[in-house]
């Protein structure tokens, strides 16, 4: 079995993992399925907030680039659940997107920030870019 995964988001060859498998079939799904460029993605995106530092599995930039999506990918065998949904809270507390995708590669949930609500909304699935985008 080959031992790495080509990322044509940080164009190199990367280590094979669950987790990386699950990020690679996303950005293919982004890319061919909701019409998002390549590059207006960025994965293993790095920020901080005070002393700590973070880095989200995969962002998604409007053109003005302003993240409008966060996305967080754990191997098949990790279910997605209260502690992930919250790792994702964590970080959009600093990005401010209006979408979050958590996916294992089995289960996927998106979730929109209802500005009415002041809540995170599930939802059926993602927009595509163009509406996307238009959400800012």
């Amino acid at each position: 079995m080959n031992t790495t995964l080509y990322d044509p988001l940080r164009r190199k060859s990367i280590a094979r993992t669950p987790e990386e498998e699950v990020r690679q079939g996303l950005i293919q799904w982004f890319h061919q399925e909701k019409g998002v460029p390549l590059n207006w993605m960025m994965s293993e995106y790095g920020f901080r907030c005070g002393q700590m530092s973070y880095r989200a599995d995969l962002v998604i930039f409007g053109k003005d680039l302003k993240p409008v999506l966060l996305a967080e990918c754990k191997a098949p065998s990790v279910p997605i659940d209260r502690t992930v949904l919250e790792q994702g809270l964590r970080y959009n507390r600093i990005l401010q997107v209006k979408y979050m995708v958590f996916t294992n590669g089995k289960v996927t949930y998106v979730v929109r920030l209802d500005p009415e609500k002041n809540a995170f909304v599930f939802e059926e699935t993602c927009p595509n870019y163009p509406e996307l985008i238009k959400t800012l």
